[in-house]
C-alpha cells in the first residue's frame, strides 16, 4: 500500500477536528478505549453527543477553547492506502504551525462552513497551500446539515472558490459537500444530498493518484552519513547513507558527486531489508560506488548532466517562526538545507506579504512571528539546491538562531527568478 499525507486547514469552528474524528470513527480506525475516553470527556463538558473533535484536540487549551493550536498528527489505514493526517490550526496566530503541517503534505483539505461561505481565512489557507506547493487541494463544504443540504449554497461556494483558485494556478481541485457532525459524504454517501454524484471524502483520499507528484527525473541524493565498518569482515566496505530526494537511482548508473564534480558508477544499493536494484524518492538507502571518492556529509550525488544549482546567493519566501526577535536585513543565522549546514546572512528583505490580501509591503523592514516575506540570503558555502516548485526537499530550508539553537524560519527557494 502507498502512503498519502494530507493536511487540513480552515477557519476557527469550521469543523476540521470533527471531520478528522468522523473520518477515524466511521472507518473503524480508533480503539474502544480511545472512544470511551472521548465519550467521558464529552459528558464532562456537558455535550449531549460524542464530540469526535476531541480525538485530535489533545492539548488542554484546545479542549477548553474548542480550537486547534498545535499540529496534531493522526495515522490510520484502509485496505487501499495508509494515511498520515496533519490537523493544522486555522487561526492566523498559528500560521507557522500550518506551514509546518502542510510542508510535507500530498493533499490539502480546506474546510469552509456552508453558512459563512468563503472567508478571509479560507483564502489565506488556500494561498498557503499553494505557496507550499501542495499538489492537490480538496475543498470540503462542511455543515451542510445546517443549511438544509441546499444544492444552491454548495454551488455558490464551489464557483467562488474555483475563481479564486484560478488566480493561484491550483492544478488539481476537488469540491465535496459534507456534514462532519452527521457523517454525510465523509465515509458513507449522504442520502440527504442525492443531487451530488461525486466521491465521498474517504473515497477521494483513497483513489487520488499521488505517485506522479514525486520528481522522478532529477536524481538528488544528499549524503547523510559515510559508513566505514571497523570489522575485518567488511574492511573494504564504503557506503553513503541518506534518503533519496528525487529521481530514480539504479545499479550501474553513472553519477556525479558535488561539490568535487568527480564521477563514478553505482555498484550497489543497500536497504534495511537487503540489496535492491533501484531506489525511489523518500527511500532510505546506502549507495556504494565503484571509485573511492572523498565524500562527506552534506555532499550531493546526482547525474553528470542533470545537477542542481550550485550557489551561495538564494532568493526565497520565508515564514518567520521565532517568538522572540525579528528577521531583518543583516541578520545572521545557521541555515540547514537537506544534510548540509552553513552560516548565512540576510542581504535584503524585499517585501512582507499580507497573506489575506496578497499585498506586498515593500516598505517593511522586518518580519515578525507568523509573517511571510521574500528575502535574499548569502551563505558561507555553496548549496546544491533546486527551485521549491521542482523539488520540495532540495528547495526547502530552515534558519536556526545561532544563540538559542531554535528554528526561527522556514524557507522555500525561488531560484528560477534569481
Amino acid at each position: 500500500m502507498d502512503l498519502l499525507r494530507f493536511a487540513t486547514a480552515g477557519s476557527v469552528d469550521d469543523g476540521k477536528s470533527t471531520m478528522i474524528g468522523r473520518l477515524l470513527f466511521d472507518s473503524k480506525a480508533i480503539f474502544e478505549d480511545q472512544l470511551d475516553a472521548v465519550e467521558r470527556a464529552s459528558r464532562t463538558r456537558g455535550t449531549e453527543y460524542t464530540d469526535l473533535a476531541l480525538l485530535t484536540d489533545g492539548l488542554r487549551a484546545e479542549r477548553e477553547q474548542g480550537i486547534t493550536i498545535d499540529v496534531a498528527y493522526r495515522y490510520f489505514a484502509t485496505p487501499r492506502r495508509k494515511f498520515i493526517i496533519a490537523d493544522t490550526p486555522g487561526h492566523v496566530q498559528y500560521t507557522r504551525n500550518m506551514v509546518t503541517g502542510a510542508s510535507t503534505a500530498n493533499l490539502g483539505v480546506v474546510l469552509v462552513d456552508a453558512r459563512n461561505g468563503l472567508t478571509e481565512q479560507s483564502r489565506r489557507h488556500a494561498f498557503l497551500l499553494n505557496l507550499l506547493r501542495v499538489p492537490h487541494v480538496l475543498l470540503a463544504v462542511n455543515k451542510m446539515d445546517l443549511v438544509g443540504y441546499a444544492e444552491d449554497v454548495y454551488e455558490r461556494i464551489r464557483e467562488e472558490f474555483q475563481i479564486f483558485a484560478q488566480r493561484l494556478n491550483v492544478a488539481d481541485l476537488t469540491v465535496i459537500p459534507i456534514s462532519a457532525l452527521k457523517g454525510d459524504n465523509v465515509v458513507e454517501r449522504s442520502a440527504e444530498m442525492s443531487w451530488y454524484d461525486g466521491p465521498t471524502l474517504l473515497g477521494h483520499l483513497e483513489n487520488i493518484h499521488v505517485a506522479s507528484d514525486r520528481n522522478l527525473i532529477d536524481v538528488r541524493f544528499p549524503v547523510q552519513y559515510v559508513i566505514r565498518p571497523k570489522s575485518n569482515q567488511y574492511h573494504d566496505f564504503r557506503g553513503y547513507a541518506g534518503t533519496l530526494a528525487g529521481g530514480v537511482m539504479k545499479v550501474g548508473d553513472e553519477v556525479m558527486v558535488l561539490p568535487s564534480g568527480f564521477t563514478s558508477t553505482i555498484t550497489g544499493i543497500d536497504t534495511y531489508d537487503g540489496p535492491v536494484q533501484e531506489a525511489f524518492p523518500e527511500k532510505a538507502v546506502v549507495v556504494r560506488l565503484a571509485d573511492d571518492i572523498d565524500i562527506s556529509r552534506g555532499d550531493m550525488i546526482c547525474r553528470p548532466h542533470n545537477s542542481p544549482r550550485v550557489t551561495q546567493d538564494l532568493d526565497a519566501m520565508v515564514c518567520w517562526m521565532g517568538e522572540r526577535g525579528t528577521l531583518r536585513k543583516g541578520g545572521r543565522y545557521v541555515l540547514k538545507h537537506t544534510t548540509r549546514t552553513v552560516r548565512a546572512i540576510v542581504r535584503d528583505l524585499h517585501y512582507r506579504l499580507d497573506i489575506n490580501t496578497l499585498h506586498r509591503d515593500e516598505a517593511a523592514d522586518a518580519l515578525t512571528l507568523n509573517e511571510i516575506g521574500r528575502i535574499t540570503l548569502r551563505t558561507t558555502q555553496p548549496l546544491f539546491a533546486d527551485d521549491y516548485g521542482r523539488n520540495r526537499t532540495t528547495g526547502g530550508f530552515i534558519l536556526i538562531d545561532e544563540a538559542t539553537n531554535q528554528t526561527v524560519a522556514a524557507g522555500m527557494l525561488d531560484l528560477d527568478k534569481t
